[in-house]
């Protein structure tokens, strides 16, 4: 069970970099220096850790830091250092272009035989790989639409207010038993994991970090504020169609009411949220601000690409029998 304001506790380190910045944030030792941080693959684990720790102090913090870390102006050096080499990575992984309807085109039309993450989880998925599954996605959806919020001041006119509408639907209508990271929380629960918070941050492998922290990145970066739009943009166009065929699996597996729910709900608010995102939110943005529209072809892109990343995580593990998470729980494949 969450308990309200409750930060989580630091992770355990993946290399010499999250080694040194857990250690620093304990009160011990030296950060890391910038050889450290471009020596790093910048789609692993020691480098992923490191920004999901550094960005996790402008969100709950964490139980055994200062809360005034957040502003420490050399974690804040060492986050640049980060950032660029991430950035630098996802901008030679993915095609440039200023096409916005092209880009969203790519998205809006799904293949007639899929083959991803959400196509083995409805037609063969058992309740380890839904519960993996949810283990995962938590580092996120715990704190659904959380990184989109920062966004928010860097907005105005109809882009603003299409996204403040359909961030109000994420954030329950006012309702906060509805909160879709309450919803998440209710899901966990019914699949037998716990819903704290941050639980399974040392079960979250690479790749799931790297889809959290494209998030945070583009969100607490006003340069970045087209590629958010065109990150939330992806999210939001292609959810609908794959929510409800997790829903579909949380049926077949008779996974639970609330693991069905949570997915039934994306289906439709989704569906609707799509709508303003490309009318709304990026048909003002780019309004007022045509000069965006490479950035939000880039938001687009780079998060296909960091989700295709994950995508392959997952089937590549499960198609063979394995565990995609990166510490490897004692869990039962035949456990509800």
């Amino acid at each position: 069970m969450d308990l309200p304001g409750k930060s989580p506790d630091l992770p355990q380190a993946r290399g010499d970099l999250t080694a040194a910045l857990i250690a620093y944030l304990r009160g011990h030792g030296s950060l890391p220096g910038l050889g450290c941080v471009t020596s790093c693959d910048p789609y692993g684990d020691d480098l992923q850790l490191a920004m999901y720790v550094c960005y996790e102090l402008h969100y709950r913090g964490f139980a055994e830091v200062d809360p005034r870390s957040e502003w420490d102006p050399e974690i804040l050096t060492v986050r640049a250092g980060l950032e660029d080499h991430f950035l630098d990575a996802l901008r030679s992984g993915v095609t440039h272009s200023d096409d916005v309807e092209g880009a969203l085109a790519h998205i809006l039309v799904e293949p007639i035989h899929g083959s991803g993450v959400s196509h083995f989880l409805q037609e063969d998925g058992e309740l380890w790989h839904l519960r993996e599954y949810a283990m995962q996605r938590s580092l996120y959806h715990l704190k659904e639409t959380d990184p989109h919020a920062w966004v928010l001041p860097r907005l105005h006119g109809r882009a603003k207010a299409g996204m403040a509408a359909v961030e109000f639907d994420e954030y329950g209508g006012g309702r906060a038993e509805r909160i879709h990271a309450q919803l998440f929380a209710d899901l966990m629960a019914g699949l037998g994991l716990n819903s704290t918070y941050g639980h399974y941050l040392d079960e979250g492998s690479a790749e799931m970090l790297a889809l959290v922290n494209l998030m945070s990145l583009c969100g607490l970066h006003r340069r970045l504020r087209g590629a958010l739009v065109g990150h939330f943009a992806a999210v939001e166009v292609t959810s609908s169609p794959a929510s409800r065929r997790l829903a579909q699996a949380m049926k077949r597996t008779q996974a639970g009411t609330a693991a069905e729910f949570f997915y039934t709900e994306h289906v439709e608010a989704d569906a609707v949220h799509e709508q303003v995102v490309r009318h709304e939110v990026i048909g003002g943005l780019l309004a007022d601000e045509p000069q965006l529209a490479a950035d939000v072809v880039f938001g687009i892109r780079a998060t296909e690409h960091v989700e295709e990343r994950l995508g392959d995580r997952f089937l590549n593990a499960w198609q063979t029998g394995a565990t995609s998470l990166h510490k490897s729980l004692p869990v039962s494949h035949s456990s509800a």
